[in-house]
């Protein structure tokens, strides 16, 4: 089984794939996006969920999703042909960092996406190439609530991985941005989501009893769980920053 077709099925009942809740998900869009018409891209769109509340908040909205994974492009597609969207949500099979586009966007979003830039701020500055003037990012990416201990680096990350927030966010401010809003993911986000996740994937390995691929699915479901439980829980967390580039200087 592809680690892609294991997301997928994990994601089956929590289809923003990140620590956050359908009201968080809510406010952060209503405080990112413009009133009115505007252009929105998602840089890791993954099933387009994002792309379609946000044309839910605002119908007037253009919006481009990018995601390198074929298959999750095509089940986006159809998600978006069935809300009858196609009009205004268009969904691109390739690797966002190497996406281009004739269109500036109002907003620049990219949530939990940062591997496929490299880190943090290559993500930043990917989005940065997109955005109108005076256009904002919405960015998400993990931070460590506390310094990882031995469970948490043997669960399968790196010390260096990550920063605290208060680092985070100096990098961030650093590079000309400026925080207009951000979110922490709580700790029950986090539960949600991850018992979400390897219960969906232990879920389909039980119902499909004889497929090849249900012991994979099974042990994908226990060691995510395992890693979770006794490594990285209260130690990982997800921070989302809604960022504006800072004014030039005045001459």
């Amino acid at each position: 089984m592809h680690r892609r077709q294991i997301s997928s099925i994990a994601h089956t009942r929590h289809p923003i794939a990140a620590p956050l809740s359908d009201d968080s998900v809510h406010t952060l869009l209503d405080r990112a996006l413009p009133d009115g018409d505007a252009r929105l891209l998602d840089l890791g769109c993954g099933s387009g969920t994002w792309l379609l509340r946000a044309q839910d908040a605002r119908p007037g909205l253009r919006a481009d999703g990018v995601d390198n994974d074929p298959e999750t492009i095509a089940a986006a597609r159809r998600a978006v042909d069935r809300a009858g969207l196609g009009e205004h949500i268009a969904l691109h099979a390739e690797d966002a960092a190497e996406f281009v586009s004739p269109h500036r966007y109002d907003l620049v979003l990219s949530i939990g996406a940062s591997h496929a830039f490299g880190g943090l701020l290559p993500t930043l500055k990917a989005a940065d190439g997109h955005l109108a003037p005076d256009g904002c990012v919405l960015l998400g990416d993990c931070f460590w609530e506390r310094a990882p201990d031995r469970r948490t680096l043997d669960a399968g990350f790196a010390a260096d991985e990550y920063d605290d927030l208060a680092t985070t966010v100096d990098h961030v401010m650093a590079e000309g941005w400026v925080p207009l809003y951000g979110h922490v993911s709580t700790q029950q986000e986090w539960d949600d989501y991850e018992w979400s996740w390897t219960g969906s994937v232990a879920r389909w390995a039980l119902d499909h009893p004889g497929h090849p691929d249900h012991g994979q699915a099974m042990e994908a479901a226990d060691a995510h769980r395992a890693a979770w439980l006794h490594g990285y829980r209260g130690t990982l967390g997800f921070v989302t920053l809604l960022l504006r580039r800072a004014a030039p200087p005045a001459s």
